[in-house]
């Protein structure tokens, strides 16, 4: 159901080779990884596997949303149970899913790639470049953009819980007498799903896509049967419908689009997604399969409450004949936990992405394929999503509980990506004022709806999502602000490197063989380990290379433009590594391209300094005294750098120093 994705989703089903090569060949990638040939060859045939793998990944979570959507709407009580709300309420689900989905998305916010890249981090990205000449605006959309992000964890922790919760509800359609196991089975389900983060995706990936075509299939033939019995109920297609339920009945309508918009919940995956498949998958995937199953399946599920109207208490799973009920359960099980699947591997993509772009520390990154860097697990956030999921499980206890929760986050990630896209297509694009105003204005108004009447919500479980993106936002801004506090202090106390080598250098230190790689957050300045180095060692190597690691608001960074070096004499070079966000950080991979420029290095003999600095809060300027403890303690906790750049431990020398900020 994020942004972020979140981006979300990002990652889930990366380690097939074959969306690699398309990757590549859309000029996302930066290494050949693959000969031409192979491109051209990938080129030809992998529509087909890159649709399917859309299906199973972007399109998990909406697909599941028939589960619940439906039941919410007519279970609140607020829409009277006539055959024309009916067929009014099936119209506003048909013409919300074709308006968000079919147009916001799929028509326009799907042509705002970032070097083919997609979702909230991207676009902020994008926004953020497109008007860098003016700071401040620069900087609200920034934090507009970033609180997005934090939305998707609430998102990432409401989804998982409604999806699998709803499923396994199905047990009481059964036999009311199964009631009782529906939370323990849940939370059964969910440890198992988190505890195989770890092995990554690669060995049950492949299944994702194949299984969850086969539950569209179903979903659409269950809706077929029932629209059989009452073929005009496919009239509700017409607008007429909706607007004439929106006219008579405004007040009821603006309360129901918090549970309305559960039937688009996950639709921002289309655009978070398109970095794996491209554009012309997802689009295919969305018409010729995923949005006629769930207009069959919502059209459907409305013919049968016109047969029965007591069918309301779980509409989805009644539309089944008894024999088909458990393998029913049993498939939607296994959709939600696909669903969730992408949801979790989406936030551990979108945490890497967001640490490389400094919001948030350094946290541990382990790569579950030996093929594919993107597929990764995070120990810290798998378990983090896990101990809040169970959390909401056990406080909300249902999926129409969970409902009341859910929604808000999402529709606040909608807004957000509509105003992004504005400052895109105005700033970046340049298209005329007028122009973008009448195509970001109506999608903001719609977006603006939904996001006001989940407010109704908020202190039904809307506050829950919130709560964990708050506390995230406040994470993320304590760190940059804090970075950039740690970053200042060192600017004020640094030597100039130049100026500091001419003057070792009139009496020059003992120098030993090899190559000493001193790493450090500013151009030009002594890093404190070549300080400390000299101070107790009292020599210099043969070559000295001063590394600053530069980190990009853009997707990728290729392999040509990976490096720069320039000579500061007796053998010291100054080097700047440059990455995007979805990079992964290398820097003994990218110092083998300084061979041939004039300096020399072998692996065998190169050593790593790093400085461990300690911050220490004090009392004034700068952040407020919690903050300065809190980022204080992050920092402390923070993954090493030697691990987070993949230098090799048996060359790493940490020499640690204390800052107070």
């Amino acid at each position: 159901m994020f942004a972020i994705s979140f981006e979300m989703r990002a990652g889930a089903l990366a380690s097939r080779g074959v969306w690699r090569k398309m990757a590549i060949l859309n000029g996302m990638e930066p290494a050949p990884y693959f000969r031409p040939d192979e491109l051209v060859s990938a080129s030809k045939s992998s529509l087909t596997t890159l649709t399917l793998g859309a299906i199973g990944v972007v399109y998990g979570d909406i697909g599941t949303s028939v589960l619940y959507a439906v039941k919410e709407v007519f279970g609140s009580g607020h829409v009277p149970f006539t055959p024309d709300n009916v067929y009014g309420i099936l119209s506003i689900f048909f013409w919300t899913l074709t308006v968000i989905v079919s147009i916001k998305y799929v028509a326009l916010v799907l042509r705002a790639d970032n070097h083919g890249e997609g979702g909230l981090v991207a676009m902020l990205a994008l926004a953020s470049q497109s008007v860098k000449d003016k700071p401040r605006l620069r900087r609200v959309l920034l934090l507009v953009g970033i609180f997005g992000t934090c939305l998707f964890y609430g998102d990432g922790v409401i989804t998982p819980a409604i999806s699998v919760l709803s499923a396994v509800e199905g047990m009481e359609v059964i036999s009311p007498a199964l009631h009782r196991f529906i939370i323990p089975i849940t939370l059964v389900i969910l440890l198992c799903l988190f505890m195989v983060q770890k092995s990554g995706t690669t060995g049950i990936g492949k299944f994702f896509g194949p299984i969850t075509l086969v539950w569209f299939a179903c979903i659409a033939v269950l809706g077929v049967v029932h629209i059989l019995d009452r073929p005009s109920i496919l009239l509700a297609i017409s607008p007429v419908y909706a607007l004439s339920f929106i006219w008579n009945q405004p007040g009821t309508t603006f309360i129901i689009l918090g549970a309305v918009v559960l039937c688009v919940t996950g639709g921002e995956a289309l655009y978070a997604d398109m970095g794996h498949f491209g554009k012309r998958p997802i689009r295919l995937a969305w018409f010729a399969i995923v949005m006629p199953c769930l207009t069959l399946n919502y059209f459907g599920q409305g013919a049968l409450l016109l047969e029965h109207p007591e069918a309301v208490k779980n509409p989805f799973f009644l539309m089944a004949p008894d024999w088909a009920l458990v393998p029913l359960v049993c498939l939607a099980t296994m959709a939600t936990v696909i669903a969730s699947q992408a949801l979790i591997s989406g936030a551990f993509s979108v945490t890497k992405q967001v640490i490389q772009l400094g919001y948030l520390p350094r946290l541990q990154v382990l790569h579950t394929s030996v093929r594919d860097t993107g597929q990764i697990y995070l120990p810290f956030v798998n378990w983090g999503l896990f101990v809040a999921i169970v959390l909401a499980v056990v406080l909300f206890r249902s999926s129409s509980n969970l409902a009341a929760a859910y929604g808000i986050a999402v529709c606040t990630d909608m807004l957000i990506t509509t105003v992004l896209t504005f400052f895109v297509i105005r700033y970046s694009w340049k298209y005329p004022l007028a122009l973008c105003i009448a195509a970001t204005g109506f999608f903001f108004v719609v977006d603006f709806a939904f996001w006001a009447s989940n407010l109704l919500k908020l202190f039904d479980g809307g506050w829950f999502p919130l709560m964990i993106g708050g506390a995230i936002f406040t994470l993320m801004i304590t760190w940059k602000d804090g970075r950039r506090l740690l970053n200042e202090k060192l600017r004020a106390d640094a030597l100039d490197l130049p100026s500091f080598l001419e003057a070792v250098f009139v009496s020059p230190p003992a120098r030993v063989e090899g190559t000493a790689v001193f790493l450090t957050a500013e151009v030009g300045t002594v890093p404190n380990a070549m300080l400390h180095n000299l101070k107790h060692n009292k020599v210099l190597h043969a070559n000295n290379l001063f590394v600053t690691v530069r980190n990009h608001e853009v997707p990728w960074i290729g392999l040509s433009k990976r490096l720069e070096i320039d000579s500061l004499g007796h053998d010291c070079w100054q080097v700047v590594i440059h990455y995007g966000f979805k990079n992964d950080p290398d820097v003994p991979k990218a110092l083998q391209q300084i061979k041939g420029r004039g300096c020399e290095m072998n692996s065998m003999t190169t050593s790593y300094f790093l400085s461990r600095d300690t911050v220490v809060p004090t009392i004034g300027k700068g952040m407020a005294q919690w903050r300065e403890k809190l980022f204080a303690q992050m920092h402390h906790n923070a993954s090493g750098a030697a691990d987070f750049l993949n230098l090799p431990n048996n060359a790493v020398v940490e020499l640690g120093s204390k800052i107070e900020i």
